[in-house]
């Protein structure tokens, strides 16, 4: 009771707050400072008589904008219009919105681009060609997690009597309309007690939800932060939404939004008193999210989803690193503590860097997920000449003591091998990882980062243990002539690295960023030959080894623009690009629905596609079952496939989901065997 006292108190306390604001902004005299919400008047189609205005609102990164009801906190827009004489302006049109809970409270808010769609009434004898000049002031709240600020602006359009919009302005007015919600064809009923409000809101059962949520227009008429229950009977929607403890209002009618899933469509329905079931089959809402594990379970599966990451085959390619490092651990007691104990540093530093920059570009709204550095041209460009480069030295080519890859090794060198072994090495993710690393995306930022060191932690055990029990570390060879054998030898999967993450060049950039990194290769090569020649002759080797480096700097920042990005490539099974429409579409098809997230640089589902998916027994299963394949290729960055996987409590691809009739979905194992797919489409 007393924790629903205080978000009543901060309620209160904040729409006081809010509203000072605005009587403040609107008292003192118009100033020229930046906002942080753009706003945009924009004039669109006419129709009847009758043309639509659309306010478009653009918050800055981190900031929102509130709906008409803006919930527990905020303040919704407030226009006040200057219209030609004859004309009048209807009911502003909102597109749905989000939740966004702070310390407890509900907001109703869009943290992106969106625009208010306002229909207006043109004066009855205004003439073809007749210029209308429309200017509205408008007031709104701009906030941030932490703060608000009253925001205000004077815009202005004219409205062209028979005047059709440009093509650029005709399709962006097609996408407001889009996202508006869709009004519903039949009456909704409610009812409501001192406890809940209760409707029965008339939708076909064939309609999909997913985190349903209802935005209820009426302020405080219900608890914004309450558990909303669904339920269905036949083709009917039950909702129940608990009542407010402090404060509540009654009404004759009830109008709302109904969000349908998580891509932003709804309907809008009004409802009227009347007689409202009891019963129905439960449906899943937005807050029956499963909750997450106690920390310590997240702990223990981010280190044993390290461990497992050791045998993955996203980790195969940079073995030829850790085997040198583990034949130089034999040397002697001391060494192998301080080569494990660096080897470890390394890995945790890299796992807390990845972490944390994962966390501010989804703090500063990017979609992005685990082994987002991938996604990037540059980074992989970069990476490949560091491939290149590592496969030069461990044929001799040229010697460097930091990162120590020479025999001799050093603690630097053990560091570096850590820091490249997880940058390169957790792309996907494995048994146990993706669960907590789904998690460390909805934690605060320090356990979050406590998830991710303990990830690296997981992936070092193995090299700490060798370190730390003599007994392990006697079973190793001793030193001697032959590592400088091994050494070439493991030049080769290097040299296979270079060639794999070449071929991810092509697919991110196409034919012309291959040839381009292939000539920057050449030219590092010769720069570095060179370094090596002037070493075995006593020369210094700063100065090729400093243009080296500037050449590698200067191709990267001069990289050309990617050409070609990854679409849809042939498959044996069929397999059309994913979208949240198609899975939508599907569904409503009542057929079975396979969705497949992958990416070039993810081994793991490279093995998958070659071992379960792309098969023809496989092939057949799908097509007796009518199932739709949908691929998510997660190369380059896409936003609807990151919101996917978020949603799914995945922080990186692999992801299998299974979607059969009339059922949940499915999440399948990371690591698919031959038969599943088969046996999953006869069941």
């Amino acid at each position: 009771m007393t924790s629903r006292r205080y978000a009543a108190l901060v309620t209160v306390l904040c729409q006081l707050t809010a509203l000072l604001g605005v009587f403040l902004a609107s008292a003192l005299p118009v100033q020229a400072a930046p906002t942080h919400i753009a706003a945009e008047l924009v004039a669109g189609p006419i129709v009847d008589g009758k043309a639509t205005l659309a306010i478009r609102m653009s918050p800055e990164k981190g900031w929102h904008g509130y709906w008409i009801n803006p919930g527990d906190a905020g303040l919704g827009m407030q226009l006040a219009w200057e219209l030609p004489e004859g004309a009048s302006a209807g009911e502003p049109a909102y597109p749905v919105p989000r939740t966004l809970v702070v310390q407890g409270l509900m907001n109703h808010v869009y943290e992106k681009e969106y625009a208010v769609l306002v229909p207006v009434m043109l004066p009855a004898k205004a003439a073809a060609a007749t210029r209308l000049p429309v200017r509205v002031k408008a007031q709104w709240l701009a906030c941030t997690d932490q703060l608000c600020v009253p925001e205000r602006a004077e815009l202005a359009t004219e409205i062209v009597v028979g005047a059709a919009p440009d093509k650029k302005t005709a399709k962006r007015f097609d996408e407001w309309t889009r996202a508006l919600p869709a009004p519903l064809d039949a009456p909704a009923a409610f009812a409501l007690t001192d406890k809940t409000l209760r409707l029965a809101i008339p939708l076909p059962a064939s309609v999909k939800l997913e985190a349903p949520h209802l935005f209820v227009r009426e302020d405080k008429l219900v608890n914004y932060a309450a558990a909303q229950m669904f339920s269905r009977k036949g083709d009917v929607l039950l909702v129940t939404i608990p009542r407010p403890d402090f404060a509540a209002t009654e009404a004759g009618t009830v109008d709302a939004v109904l969000r349908l899933d998580g891509f932003g469509n709804g309907i809008a329905l009004t409802a009227k008193p009347g007689p409202v079931p009891t019963g129905g089959e439960p449906v899943a809402s937005d807050t029956d999210a499963p909750e997450l594990p106690a920390l310590p379970w997240l702990l223990l599966a981010a280190v044993a989803g390290g461990l497992l990451l050791n045998v993955m085959p996203c980790v195969f390619p940079i073995l030829s690193l850790k085997a040198l490092s583990l034949a130089r651990a034999g040397e002697s007691e001391a060494h192998a503590r301080v080569e494990g104990l660096a080897y470890a540093a390394g890995v945790i530093t890299a796992c807390l860097i990845l972490g944390a920059g994962l966390l501010a570009l989804r703090a500063g709204g990017e979609q992005v997920g685990w082994a987002f550095q991938l996604q990037e041209p540059a980074v992989v460009v970069s990476l490949f000449a560091l491939a290149v480069a590592i496969t030069a030295n461990l044929l001799g080519l040229f010697e460097f003591a930091v990162p120590g890859f020479a025999s001799g090794g050093s603690a630097q060198g053990s560091f570096a091998t850590g820091l490249l072994a997880a940058f390169v090495a957790t792309p996907c993710t494995g048994p146990f990882m993706a669960s907590a690393m789904g998690a460390a995306l909805l934690l605060p930022v320090a356990p979050a980062l406590t998830l991710f060191a303990a990830l690296g932690l997981g992936i070092a055990l193995p090299f700490l243990a060798i370190a730390f029990v003599p007994a392990l570390r006697r079973r190793l060879p001793r030193p001697g002539k032959w590592m400088v054998t091994f050494r070439r030898i493991m030049a080769v999967p290097m040299a296979l690295t270079a060639l794999a993450l070449a071929w991810l060049v092509w697919r991110l950039g196409g034919s012309a960023s291959l040839s381009y990194v292939l000539a920057l290769a050449a030219m590092l090569v010769a720069l570095l030959a060179l370094a090596g020649r002037n070493q075995r002759r006593g020369r210094p080797a700063l100065i090729p080894a400093c243009v080296a480096l500037a050449i590698l700097a200067v191709g990267v920042l001069t990289m050309p623009e990617p050409q070609h990005q990854p679409g849809e490539t042939a498959s044996i099974i069929n397999a059309k690009p994913f979208s949240a429409k198609a899975l939508a579409k599907a569904q409503s098809e009542g057929r079975p629905v396979f969705v497949w997230m992958t990416a070039d640089w993810c081994l793991t589902c490279k093995v998958n596609e070659e071992v379960a998916i792309e098969r023809e027994d496989t092939k057949a299963a799908f097509e007796k079952a009518g199932v739709v394949v949908l691929r998510g290729d997660w190369t380059r960055r896409d936003p609807e496939i990151t919101r996917y996987l978020t949603a799914r409590g995945a922080a990186g691809v692999p992801l299998y989901v299974w979607y059969a009739k009339g059922a949940k979905p499915e999440t399948l194992p990371q690591v698919l065997t031959p038969a599943l797919l088969a046996q999953k489409a006869g069941s």
